[in-house]
């Protein structure tokens, strides 16, 4: 069956002006264009925007969509598998919100007692989902399943007070990092401090501290661009990169 560019709009519920978009960056191009102009759709370009609506659901950017629809062995069977284990993941991240927020409600009408604990763990189910889908491949090469679920664990069971105090060592972190930045002395107190807090950081997650593994780390930080952005968006250009040159010279 084929349709319009109009048809395909009502059908999948995106514009006519985003589709003429995808057709602009080679992203979706229609199967071909009749004789009065119009933008005609067939059966295959109906799977592929189904696919990259998937994709654009799991808030993938659109460039690496065409990058990946592109590959040369991009088997949709396979993707569709893995685009039903993501939602899964990010059903089971609502799930964990929903029950969080179902108790905290009969918590105040005095229904139940929540702990400490319990208040918190919606919050933290989600941000370890999204470390897992943004990194749990390449830590799983790196360390092993058991080493990381490990850790997994530790961050599930941290205190309010260990996530505080968690989150306070990486705000001090950040502060002296941003001055080591500045004054280029990686012999400074300031260095030091940045060293101290970040094993400090990694104490609340990790099983057991090595100096290899923090070495290790901090190599990951400037050879992956995404860790790298984690520290360069909190602390300015480079920062990944000085952070690493850090723990290079104090973790032996």
């Amino acid at each position: 069956m084929e349709y319009t560019i109009k048809k395909i709009a009502e059908l999948s519920g995106i514009s006519t002006r985003t589709l003429r978009y995808y057709d602009e960056i080679n992203l979706l191009k229609p199967a071909r264009i009749n004789s009065s102009g119009y933008r005609i759709y067939g059966t295959k370009e109906i799977d592929k925007l189904q696919q990259i609506l998937f994709y654009r659901s799991l808030d993938m950017k659109l460039e690496d969509i065409q990058t990946l629809l592109g590959t040369p062995n991009y088997d949709p069977q396979h993707a569709l598998q893995d685009h039903y284990q993501k939602l899964l993941e990010k059903r089971r991240q609502m799930d964990h919100l929903i029950l969080t927020v179902e108790k905290t409600l009969r918590y105040q009408k005095g229904e139940l007692i929540m702990t400490d604990k319990e208040k918190f763990i919606g919050f933290k189910q989600e941000k370890l989902q999204k470390n897992e889908a943004t990194y749990g491949q390449e830590i799983r090469e790196k360390y092993g399943e058991e080493t990381v679920e490990a850790s997994n664990q530790k961050w599930l069971n941290l205190s309010e007070t260990d996530f505080n105090q968690m989150e306070t060592a990486e705000k001090e972190l950040i502060d002296a990092l941003k001055i080591v930045m500045e004054t280029k002395d990686y012999h400074s107190q300031e260095a030091e401090m940045v060293f101290l807090k970040h094993k400090e950081w990694l104490s609340y997650t990790s099983p057991a501290y090595s100096a290899e593994m923090h070495r290790g780390l901090g190599q990951m930080y400037v050879a992956d661009e995404r860790f790298a952005a984690y520290y360069n968006n909190r602390a300015g250009a480079n920062a990944a990169k000085t952070l690493n040159e850090i723990i290079q010279q104090f973790a032996n």
